[in-house]
């Protein structure tokens, strides 16, 4: 088991932690959980979490790369694509190249990176119709961590984050059920021995009225996609007035949750 001194994370709303309450208004995560973990093995253990919701990866290269590298860690996860893949005519190729691009640079600096597939999106309405385009990108995603020594975490094949209790109520982003079942799955690739079990299987559900279960689409559409959906017509994020929660590599606390 390597014992990580050091652990900047980068991406996008996936690693900043939304919608995982945390505390003084920020969001928790999987990666305030692995690195709660890895700092009980390491007393000098540094985390900082540059990931900001709705960055596309050409904004996390550009704006959070350099300053990872320059930061020097032990470890660093780098999760982009989400919101690229979201968009019309995003090309799965292209992305990749730009992804192995900056790992590549990650590796060079000396770091051990982390690096995620996606979950299957065949469950959600909207995206399972570009179920065909994930999939070819998280292959991509596989190669490059091949091919550059890096570690990957899968969730495309963890079935307990298909369940729905998984996620918050946008059904675009984990709540705490999640980002548990991901921090677990982190740390059993990392070769630390988790907490929680990443192999979730929830109990069975009962049966959902069919009206209700219109009533909640009619007000997922209201609340939530109609939301997106004009941000996206306006070209803007909502990321563009939100700075990193933990902008520097410094000791970590438990009571920073």
């Amino acid at each position: 088991m390597t014992r990580y001194r050091s652990f900047v994370a980068v991406g996008d709303s996936f690693t900043e932690g939304l919608n995982d309450p945390g505390t003084d208004g920020h969001f928790r995560g999987w990666a305030d959980r692995v690195a709660e973990r890895l700092a009980t093995l390491e007393p000098e253990f540094r985390y900082a979490n540059l990931a900001v919701r709705g960055k596309v990866i050409d904004q996390i290269v550009a704006d959070q790369v350099p300053v990872a590298m320059a930061m020097r860690p032990d470890l660093v996860s780098f999760c982009a694509g989400g919101n690229d893949l979201l968009r019309p005519g995003s090309d799965p190729d292209r992305m990749a190249k730009k992804v192995a691009a900056a790992v590549r640079e990650l590796r060079g600096a000396g770091a051990d990176v982390l690096m995620f597939t996606g979950v299957d999106p065949r469950d959600t309405p909207i995206m399972r119709r570009a179920r065909g385009k994930f999939a070819t990108f998280y292959l991509h995603l596989r190669s490059i961590a091949d091919l550059s020594g890096s570690l990957l975490v899968d969730q495309w094949s963890m079935q307990g984050l298909r369940d729905w209790r998984a996620w918050s109520d946008d059904r675009l982003h984990m709540n705490e059920h999640g980002h548990r079942m991901v921090a677990a799955k982190v740390l059993d690739v990392l070769g630390v021995p988790p907490e929680d079990d990443w192999r979730k299987v929830w109990p069975p559900r009962e049966r959902v009225d069919p009206s209700a279960k219109r009533r909640e689409d009619a007000q997922w559409l209201r609340e939530h996609f109609t939301p997106w959906l004009g941000r996206r017509l306006r070209g803007t994020s909502s990321g563009d007035n939100v700075t990193a929660k933990r902008p520097d590599l410094i000791p970590f606390e438990a009571e920073d949750l």
